[in-house]
């Protein structure tokens, strides 16, 4: 029988049941992405021990200590924690939705639909300098309409006549090719340094991460969280079926289309920030299912963190393993996630 542990905010105002073994799990996953965190910050070029690491993170120690730190190393990390966060929650968010554990939005076309978004936004508002017209802030909006596009056509034709969850996986995947043809398309057209940067970056690369992209990414992850909280009850119900999300009083479509534009915001932030990292969304919610249930209040906190460490150690080892030459983080992730996507094919295949 589960355990659980009651918590109260404010004066008894707010209170939620919380499953004992989840929360030592979240808990015990928080603190591997620490120590991963502080591994990551004294790794490199430069080594940096972890007394030292901590130091320059409050803000002491010696100035270089604080400079490779403060400013080079802790904005990849938090970039590659919120990133993994982002692509873990989305495929969490999907394989509920159309009740189907190959669902992902990488293998979908959701990120593709990101990387058209993005990768025409650098094609259209980059000038003869290579420099944006636009500001940059403006880039997960672009992302979020391609991811958009994407996920609306992938919900209209999987309906036609009936659906079922391989139909939404053939699909997307087709999309998914669809896109990558889009992609290649405007980088053609875009300027030729704008070309090799996408090319790069498209394969997953947390490289030039900046306290600029930290400041878009963050409020805009902590908005989306909140927001999918605010209506998670929801999201566990459809998981149970059309008829019975019905018949509790949980409007279907109404909460299907928001929870998919939740999924493709996800998508769209990690994808604006970090390129197109393979298979997160699928791995992450997979493991988390293992060590906490299907329940989606304690699965979507857990497939998080696992999402975040991810692609924290995926960066780490293209950083330190093969330098001076960085690997893009979506290297690692792909090839840990490519062998899996056909074992759950195998596994699935009578779906």
């Amino acid at each position: 029988m589960k355990k659980y542990i009651a918590l109260r905010l404010g004066k008894g105002s707010i209170s939620f049941l919380v499953d004992r073994k989840s929360l030592v799990t979240f808990l015990v996953l928080l603190c591997i992405t620490l120590f991963f965190a502080l591994l990551s910050s004294g790794l490199g070029d430069m080594r940096i021990s972890p007394v030292n690491v901590v130091k320059a993170w409050f803000g002491y120690g010696t100035e270089m200590d604080q400079l490779v730190v403060n400013s080079f190393r802790l904005p990849r990390i938090i970039i590659a924690t919120l990133v993994g966060m982002c692509l873990a929650i989305s495929g969490a968010i999907l394989q509920g939705l159309v009740r189907n554990p190959l669902a992902s939005p990488d293998i979908i076309g959701i990120t593709g639909g990101a990387a058209v978004g993005v990768v025409s936004f650098l094609a259209l508002f980059s000038n003869e300098n290579n420099a944006l017209t636009v500001s940059i802030h403006w880039m997960p909006l672009a992302a979020f309409i391609g991811a958009t596009v994407i996920a609306f056509l992938i919900y209209v034709l999987s309906w036609k006549n009936g659906s079922s969850p391989i139909k939404i996986v053939l699909i997307g995947i087709g999309l998914s090719a669809l896109t990558q043809a889009l992609t290649t398309l405007f980088m053609i057209l875009g300027p030729i340094y704008r070309a090799s940067q996408a090319n790069i970056w498209l394969t997953g690369s947390i490289y030039g991460a900046s306290w600029e992209n930290v400041f878009i990414l963050l409020p805009y992850t902590t908005g989306l969280i909140v927001l999918l909280f605010i209506f998670l009850r929801h999201l566990n119900v459809q998981e149970l079926g059309d008829s019975i999300a019905t018949g509790v009083g949980s409007g279907v479509g109404r909460y299907r289309i928001l929870f998919l534009l939740l999924s493709t915001g996800f998508a769209a932030g990690g994808v604006a920030f970090a390129g197109a990292i393979s298979f997160v969304g699928l791995i992450a919610p997979h493991i988390s299912r293992k060590l906490v249930g299907s329940s989606f209040g304690a699965l979507l906190p857990v497939s998080a963190v696992v999402g975040a460490i991810l692609v924290i150690v995926a960066d780490l080892i293209g950083r330190v393993l093969f330098g001076p030459t960085e690997i893009p983080a979506g290297v690692f992730t792909a090839a840990i996630g490519a062998p899996y996507f056909i074992y759950l094919l195998y596994k699935y295949r009578n779906l």
